[in-house]
Formats: structure tokens, C-alpha cells, sequence
């Protein structure tokens, strides 16, 4: 298999999640260039979060099924629901960010890891 993806792809998430290295791999496998951005030791902003969510969903974003998720008080849960205060508890504890983010360039963003569906969108 070749890449047919000519964009310089951008993978955020956390660099000893078991996903996250499966995804990195992955790339290396099939030589696809790419960036890592670590936002445990880089962090995240919040120019960034507010990009990712014109593209992904809100509940989609947070992962609810986290050890942070389930270790937020409960009003912080409810603060979850909202755009603005979503953003200030990913700022904060930025492990509740599901990953890995996908920037593919040109307004195309992906979140999680499928091997199929990221074959179909960079294999060729």
C-alpha cells in the first residue's frame, strides 16, 4: 500500500495511550508523514479547541468514559454540555480529550482510531 495523501497530517493526543501509539504505528507502517502533538507535555489551546469544535461534536470531543471524566465533580460533569465551559475543563485536565484528534488539513478533522475508515481516507 502507498499514501495517496499529499497534506502534512497533524495527530494530537497523549503519547503512552495504548491508542495512541496503535494510530502511530500505523503511519510509520504505511509512511505517512505526520506531526505529533503531545498536549501532556505541549498542551492544548484554546484557539485550537474552539477549531476542532466548528468540526466535531461537543459529546463526541470529551470522553465521557475517561478515569478524569469520572473523577470530575459533578457540576464540572454538567459544565461539560456547554461549548465555552467544555473548553475551560479540556484547558484543564486536557486527558478528558478523546484521541487521537486528527487534523488532515483543509478543514478535515478526525477523531478516535479506526484502521479501516483512516485507510479509506489515506490509502490509496
Amino acid at each position: 500500500m502507498w499514501s495517496y495523501f499529499s497534506g502534512m497530517i497533524t495527530i494530537y493526543g497523549i503519547k503512552n495511550c495504548d491508542t495512541m501509539q496503535k494510530a502511530l504505528k500505523w503511519l510509520v507502517a504505511h509512511g505517512i508523514e505526520y506531526r505529533f502533538h503531545d498536549y501532556k507535555e505541549s498542551g492544548i489551546d484554546r484557539s485550537t479547541l474552539e477549531y476542532w469544535l466548528k468540526h466535531l461534536p461537543l459529546n463526541k470531543l470529551v470522553n465521557l468514559r475517561s478515569t478524569t471524566y469520572k473523577d470530575l465533580t459533578n457540576a464540572e460533569k454538567e459544565d461539560v454540555a456547554m461549548p465555552e465551559s467544555a473548553i475551560t475543563l479540556m484547558l484543564k485536565y486536557n486527558s478528558i480529550i478523546k484521541r487521537p484528534v486528527w487534523d488532515l488539513g483543509n478543514d478535515k478533522l478526525y477523531l478516535g482510531w479506526d484502521e479501516k475508515e483512516m485507510s479509506r481516507l489515506l490509502l490509496k
